[in-house]
């Protein structure tokens, strides 16, 4: 049985999309920051899907040293991982910082998705063909990234905070792309659309798009056959587009490549 691992999956996108990947036959762990919250949510998909394979996981993307302890335990148990979707993201409607002292934005958004993705790839290379799925969105669109500012979270608001964060993760999709060729491990970014969900209705006012639709182009790049040797691509409304010139900036991707790894030294 394929495995998938769904980060951010007690609510949202991501539960929707643990539904959908369940519906679809696989072996799916629902992740969360919450242990509560996160046994709720299986016992829930397993009510609505009484066929389905269900586990979970809690781990909190704020705390680095415990993406690292839930990246071991997921190891031991899971040898082989067929799909990763990392779905998990904040958007914070104040600056804070972790205990690390970096942004918490940037880390819950991209430093936190960068190491589990890291440590989660001895697994996806077993598993392979396999699949690594990153939810950006069409946010990205800002200015290049100052690596240290964004870190720090210095010189901009929130807003600004969350769009760096979803453009990092288009460039470490780039980047991970050209490292993962001919690895049978393919990686690819999309934007899910405005859907109705907290973090929409937090930090941007408004509703969305039902979360059955929102959640429409996460599952397609997760199952979609015809999408076995795509990687490295963007996409928006289940078609792959081209996403801002900034996100394309391969010196830029590397560059944010070096400085997240100096981060988790």
């Amino acid at each position: 049985m394929r495995t998938a691992l769904v980060t951010g999956s007690t609510d949202g996108i991501g539960e929707q999309t643990a539904r959908e990947l369940a519906r679809a036959g696989l072996r799916v762990i629902v992740h969360g920051r919450d242990a509560e919250k996160t046994e709720v949510t299986r016992a829930v998909l397993a009510r609505e899907l009484p066929h389905a394979t269900l586990d979970s996981v809690v781990f909190d993307f704020e705390d680095l040293d415990a993406v690292r302890l839930g990246a071991e335990r997921l190891l031991r148990k899971y040898p082989e991982l067929h799909i990763l979707v990392n779905n998990a993201g904040i958007y914070a409607l104040e600056t804070l910082k972790t205990a690390r002292g970096i942004e918490l934005t940037f880390q819950v958004n991209h430093l936190a998705p960068f190491l589990l993705t890291q440590l989660m790839l001895p697994s996806l290379a077993r598993g392979a063909p396999s699949r690594i799925v990153n939810v950006s969105s069409m946010a990205h669109a800002v200015v290049p990234l100052d690596l240290e500012k964004t870190a720090r979270g210095e010189g901009f608001g929130t807003r600004e905070a969350y769009s760096r964060s979803k453009l990092a993760n288009l460039l470490f999709t780039r980047s991970l792309s050209k490292r993962l060729r001919g690895s049978g491990v393919t990686v690819n970014a999309l934007h899910p659309g405005m859907v109705s969900t907290k973090l929409l209705e937090e930090g941007f006012g408004g509703t969305g798009v039902p979360l059955a639709r929102g959640a429409k182009t996460s599952t397609f790049l997760a199952l979609a056959p015809e999408l076995a040797a795509v990687t490295g691509k963007y996409f928006m409304n289940g078609r792959a587009i081209a996403p801002h010139p900034v996100a394309l900036d391969d010196t830029a991707a590397e560059q944010l490549w070096r400085f997240s790894e100096s981060l988790l030294r």
